[in-house]
């Protein structure tokens, strides 16, 4: 910034004194500025934050609680049925021990289900209950795509406003160069130069206010998951009562939250770059053998299931359901004092299922269809996996593209230009205009290649969410995604393993 004031400014010699005293009070600032920085966030934490205190999961584990004490209630047998009554007493006097047939009855029946409908409804709903810690599995995956790509849209807005904030020191000597270069008549300074510096300023000052409007707004919206509000309302404790809150310092002050994201943008690793990054088009069939293991996939496997074992309870009203019964008839002696003989009932009962076609017959064919719709809702879901991956993909490609022409061309070219039309106007060849031009123009790819590798790194973050078997691969760092990548597919085999017991 010295050599170019010195080389613009008319007054070469006394301005250098000048440019120190800038210097000196700028660096008084950031001395200062230091002190008061904020709290730096890092992607993890964010992360960690948006899982820890995610209501949802808490939610879906009490659904999952409900089923299994569902499964237990529904596999006992009916409570038997006591009966007491007097039986055969006469009308007119209600006399007990006048007629013969007169008797005080206890009577105790049970009934027995269908078949084996017990056991099968009991294994359905385990079934159902084991489809939620998949969906959990899920969530959390989504949470740290959400959580991460919130994150990194915060950092570029926060690194565009450091970029911009960064040059604008430079355009503010640029606007004083041409008001002294006119004031003193020397060079080729018009006022039409001034106007355009200070206009260039006014744009700047807008697009850092809009700037900080994005980076606050995605504050606000990352500030939800920095904090456990009103966990304890709705915890019981579940997973809360032993967990610290990592957030402790990234609350609300006066409103607004008291943090920034950090400055590095973190390299993410890509848990299958020869797929990411392949220029054609994969085989469904190929993909299919990395979703299948996917939690979204596996939680409608476990629907799956459920519904196989309605059709095996639907095929058991077939069977009869009984019913056993017994009875015991006390008599009072007669009236002459003869003592008479107690009486004891037993009985069974069953239904028999005479008319299925209207009945059985579409109770099973039912089943069967719900079954049907559950398997093809498996092939959608793959089916989107696919296309949201393709889709990605590309984008990746594409942007990686972009990432190495603007690194290896058009950034050094965009510096060339704005240093020879600096070189042209100091030797009274150039137009000013220009200059500011290009300055403008080196600025705009700069901010064009920070969003090209915020945007890269937010596709990696979806991209990993296809293929991740743990959450934490999805924004892990390539050393610790390698050792998660390993501990993960042992986990991933024993429940796979569990789930076919």
């Amino acid at each position: 910034m010295i050599n170019l004031f010195y080389k613009l400014s008319p007054f070469k010699k006394p301005m250098v004194n000048v440019v120190l005293l800038f210097l000196l009070l700028v660096g008084n600032s950031v001395l200062t500025g230091l002190h008061a920085q904020p709290n730096l966030l890092t992607l993890k934490q964010a992360v960690q934050s948006a899982i820890q205190y995610d209501p949802w999961l808490t939610v879906n584990k009490h659904q999952q609680d409900s089923l299994e004490s569902m499964s237990v209630a529904t596999g006992t047998l009916p409570d038997p049925k006591i009966s007491l009554g007097i039986a055969n007493i006469a009308a007119e006097t209600f006399d007990f021990d006048q007629e013969m047939m007169t008797q005080f009855k206890v009577g105790i029946s049970q009934t027995m289900p269908r078949g084996d409908s017990l056991n099968i409804k009991k294994q359905q709903i385990k079934l159902l209950a084991s489809e939620y810690p998949f969906q959990r599995e899920n969530r959390k995956a989504q949470m740290t795509v959400m959580a991460g790509q919130l994150w990194l849209e915060t950092y570029k807005a926060q690194q565009s406003i450091a970029l911009i904030e960064k040059d604008r020191a430079l355009f503010e000597q640029l606007a004083d160069i041409a008001q002294a270069s006119y004031a003193s008549a020397i060079g080729k300074t018009r006022q039409q130069d001034i106007i355009r510096a200070q206009l260039e300023l006014t744009r700047l000052d807008d697009r850092l206010t809009m700037l900080k409007q994005q980076k606050e707004t995605n504050l606000q919206e990352l500030s939800e998951w920095l904090n456990g509000s009103f966990v304890n309302r709705y915890s019981n404790g579940i997973g809360y009562s032993s967990i610290t809150d990592p957030m402790t310092d990234y609350k609300h002050h006066a409103g607004k939250p008291s943090f920034m994201v950090d400055e590095a943008l973190p390299v993410i690793k890509m848990l299958k770059e020869d797929l990411y990054l392949s220029e054609k088009s994969l085989r469904p069939e190929f993909l299919y053998q990395y979703f299948v293991t996917h939690p979204m996939v596996l939680a409608v496997d476990q629907r799956i299931k459920a519904s196989d074992s309605g059709v095996k309870l639907a095929q058991q009203s077939y069977k009869p359901e009984w019913g056993f019964n017994a009875s015991y008839g006390y008599r009072a002696d007669d009236v002459l004092g003869r003592e008479r003989a107690d009486l004891f009932s037993i009985g069974v009962s069953f239904d028999i299922p005479l008319f299925t076609g209207n009945k059985q017959d579409k109770k099973v064919q039912s089943a069967i269809s719900k079954s049907a719709a559950v398997k093809t809702k498996k092939w959608m879901t793959v089916r989107k996996l696919i296309a949201s991956f393709e889709t990605a993909r590309v984008q990746l490609v594409r942007l990686t593209e972009r990432q190495t022409l603007y690194q290896t061309r058009l950034l050094p070219q965009m510096h060339d230009q704005a240093e020879a039309s600096l070189t042209a106007y100091t030797n009274d060849d150039g137009d000013f205009s220009e200059v500011i031009r290009s300055r403008i123009a080196v600025l705009n790819t700069a901010i064009d290649l920070l969003g090209i590798n915020v945007e890269r790194q937010k596709t990696i973050v979806q991209l990993n969410y296809f293929f991740m078997t743990e959450y934490e691969q999805i924004i892990a760092s390539p050393k610790m995604a390698d050792s998660k990548m390993t501990d993960s597919k042992i986990r991933v085999t024993h429940k796979l393993e569990n789930n076919n017991e």
